[in-house]
């Protein structure tokens, strides 16, 4: 089963670089595998079409024709291989590119026609669970459209080193569509630099607030994963999921480089790995801001914070 290619349009999602309606592709798509649909969604600085950056030719390829050493194949890890029984999946692009301030307004606009899609799966096939799979400002659009749905249209979720504030966060996954997602968010040390940035320029929706790397969420069905803590990965070692050691103190895209880290994301989407015993082998608390740097950087002063934009 080929890798469904939708990317938002003029007038909401629409098949990429085809002029064929989409929800005749999807039907077909639907009724060709009756196994989960996994929706994929990237980050910054990534455009459907685009020669260098098109996500729908680089990491939500299950063959990237577009390579780097930041590039794998979400797809293929993911265990979507093309093979009868493994589910539908659908790799959600946006226009990513342009300033941080224009990506984050188009964010919230991807997830507004993200929540479409979602209600189109859930018309075509009720009760089929659907899996969201986001990093960086891909975990915005993943949460405006939750925060936009209806229950069930999505089923689970794996947020990475999500680039959105708590309170934002919060919200949609008390909305009805957020509160029926069981959701894996994962953060890291590692991107520190990226969060501290994106706090100085981006104005949180609340004062003082923080992004969701620093500020857990505190919901029953949600639990963090802080990939870069050594207890943390010595208790996921321990339940059978050896995850490499991080080898970078700054690294943004480490969730999915990570060795490792696609099995445990591969059994939390099917169910085998439960919320409950996820939540109880994880520890309950996470290391500091620059914790990763610190060691690196004896009696070097720590950037300070500057006035918020």
């Amino acid at each position: 089963m080929p890798i469904l290619r939708i990317s938002t349009g003029e007038t909401g999602p629409r098949l990429h670089g085809v002029s064929a309606p989409l929800l005749p592709a999807l039907r077909h798509a639907l009724s060709a595998d009756p196994g989960p649909v996994t929706v994929m969604i990237h980050g910054f600085k990534y455009q459907p079409g685009h020669p260098r950056h098109c996500p729908h030719e680089s990491l939500l390829s299950r063959r990237p024709a577009i390579t780097s050493p930041r590039i794998v194949s979400w797809p293929r890890r993911l265990g979507l291989r093309g093979q009868p029984g493994e589910g539908l999946g659908l790799s959600f692009g946006w226009t990513a590119r342009g300033s941080i301030w224009h990506a984050w307004r188009a964010a919230d606009a991807a997830g507004a026609q993200l929540a479409v899609l979602l209600g189109q799966l859930a018309r075509l096939a009720p009760g089929r669970p659907v899996h969201l799979v986001a990093h960086s400002l891909g975990v915005r659009v993943a949460l405006a459209a939750l925060a936009r749905s209806a229950p069930g249209a999505a089923t689970r979720a794996i947020l990475m080193t999500g680039a959105e504030y708590r309170a934002t966060a919060d919200h949609a996954l008390r909305s009805p569509g957020g509160a029926a997602c069981t959701v894996l968010n994962v953060t890291s040390r590692e991107n520190d630099l990226f969060d501290f940035l994106l706090e100085r320029l981006v104005s949180p929706p609340v004062a003082g607030d923080r992004v969701l790397g620093h500020a857990p969420l505190d919901l029953p069905h949600v639990a963090t994963l802080q990939l870069d803590d050594p207890q943390s990965l010595a208790a996921l070692r321990g339940a059978g999921f050896a995850i490499g050691a991080p080898q970078q103190r700054v690294c943004h895209w480490s969730p999915y480089l990570r060795p490792g880290a696609f099995p445990l994301y591969r059994a939390f989407l099917s169910g085998r790995l439960e919320m409950a015993r996820l939540r109880a082998i994880l520890p309950g608390e996470t290391a500091p801001r620059w914790s990763r740097l610190r060691p690196a950087l004896p009696g070097l002063p720590l950037p300070r914070p500057l006035p918020l934009r």
